[in-house]
């Protein structure tokens, strides 16, 4: 363990305020999503003349709940576009969680909408609702399409739910989302067929079709044409790997122009090996290094079948990089201090940060033995190099000499008795990332100083 006092007064307090962007983005975003919403909920009254019976409520409440599923797809979509403004002014981290609240609303109000038209169907025709059902399925214009849209939208959310995610590699449950799309184009043409605020009304047909083929736009550029230009912009190509620690490797990349990806402390690349077995997915790993204009390094552990694979990549190998993603950087910065927290392999984005943060910044670091303390030496030699602190936690209480600190608001707060004053930087694994959080509450860090990014999916 590396200790010594950083000179705070070398901290500027004039740009101890985060950016405007930061926090005006986030509530940009969040009032176009409602303004939408709102929107669809005006197409509805101005084309209800009356509600009539029970029927009638129903079924308006199946029209409501169809315009609201449709336009929470064509969100879940814009989310995850990956726009720069929203990716680095809301993070990457907090548009996974809004994208992940959308879906649940989006399956939820599918549901609804099936249920209630059918039902609302059936009290006006008087029919029973499985034959209302059938009716509807097999005798309405592109029906068949939104039966299919509804149950690969229902399948998709339930192999989202977390009890199902953590049976599954981040590969099976990439590859699995890509119905999704599937389940949206079917929809929207069961929408415009069926949906009768569209049936006969050309400008809402045009609102629809601008709505949506923006969205695709953007999802075309950002995730498609970006990334094959950078890619043959830059030529990225594995030039080695390197051990850093059992199941953990490095995997240092060279290329041209790498300078112009400005890629800041913190952020992170979509990598996609151009290897047997590995080209197909596009996976998400944190820079372990500073940008350089000779190489980028990346550093991974084993926990899948795609991360596995990287400790057997080939010198030569062709790389396609996605990025610079996220937000976790210094310019979430709030305060003249920082306590960095990682857990495991979560020390690569922090590594970064721990070298280029400036003020007074402590580090603590846990890991379940010494030798998973991956770049130790490196963290050893910024610390010293900088005058600041690391702490390493390794195993349970008195375990291979090591001092352990708890992660409760207590042991934080007894590592760093001026952890309400400084900003928190937290990334590692789930678990641990809760019971940090949790902490970093307790002992009354403002929420506006907590930064954390997950490993979850």
């Amino acid at each position: 363990m590396a200790t010594s006092t950083f000179d705070a007064s070398a901290a500027d307090p004039e740009t101890e305020a985060a950016p405007l962007r930061d926090r005006v983005v986030p509530l940009v975003a969040q009032l176009t999503v409602w303004s939408g919403a709102a929107a669809v909920l005006g197409l509805w009254w101005t084309n209800t003349n009356a509600v009539v019976g029970a029927g009638g409520w129903l079924t308006g409440g199946g029209r409501i709940t169809g315009l609201l599923a449709g336009y929470a797809c064509a969100v879940l979509l814009a989310l995850m576009a990956r726009v720069p403004l929203l990716d680095r002014g809301v993070g990457t981290d907090r548009l996974a969680r809004w994208h992940a609240a959308g879906g649940r609303y989006a399956v939820c109000l599918a549901l609804a909408h099936t249920l209630l038209v059918i039902w609302g169907y059936a009290l006006t025709t008087r029919s029973g609702v499985v034959s209302e059902t059938t009716s509807l399925v097999l005798h309405y214009p592109d029906m068949l399409k939104g039966t299919v849209a509804f149950l690969l939208l229902l399948a998709t959310g339930i192999v989202s739910a977390r009890a199902a995610r953590r049976r599954m590699g981040y590969e099976t449950w990439h590859y699995l989302h890509f119905a999704t799309y599937v389940a949206i184009f079917l929809a929207f043409g069961h929408q415009l067929a069926n949906g009768a605020d569209f049936v006969g009304n050309q400008a809402a047909q045009l609102a629809w079709y601008a709505l949506y083929l923006g969205v695709a736009a953007l999802l075309v550029w950002y995730r498609f044409v970006v990334p094959v230009r950078r890619g043959l912009r830059h030529r990225l190509q594995v030039a080695w790997v390197r051990p850093e620690a059992p199941g953990v490797v490095s995997v240092y990349m060279t290329g041209r122009r790498l300078e112009e990806l400005a890629a800041a402390p913190g952020q992170f690349f979509r990598w996609r090996f151009l290897a047997p077995g590995l080209w197909w997915a596009a996976n998400p790993y944190s820079l372990s290094a500073l940008a350089d204009p000779r190489f980028l390094r990346i550093t991974v552990k084993a926990v899948g079948v795609h991360s596995a694979a990287l400790a057997r990549l080939a010198p030569g190998t062709r790389v396609w990089a996605e990025g610079p993603y996220g937000g976790f950087t210094g310019a979430r910065r709030t305060a003249g201090k920082a306590l960095l927290i990682a857990g495991g392999v979560g020390i690569t984005p922090l590594r970064t940060l721990f070298e280029t943060l400036p003020g007074d910044v402590a580090l603590l670091y846990r890991a379940r033995r010494p030798e998973n303390l991956a770049l130790r030496g490196e963290l050893d030699a910024i610390a010293a190099a900088r005058g600041a602190r690391v702490h390493y936690s390794v195993g349970e209480p008195s375990a291979y000499g090591f001092p352990f600190v708890r992660l409760t608001a207590a042991g934080l707060l007894e590592l760093v008795p001026d952890l309400r004053e400084r900003d928190v930087y937290v990334c590692g694994p789930p678990g641990m990332t809760e019971a940090v959080l949790r902490a970093l509450r307790g002992a009354g860090v403002p929420g506006r100083r907590i930064h954390h990014e997950s490993f979850a999916f």
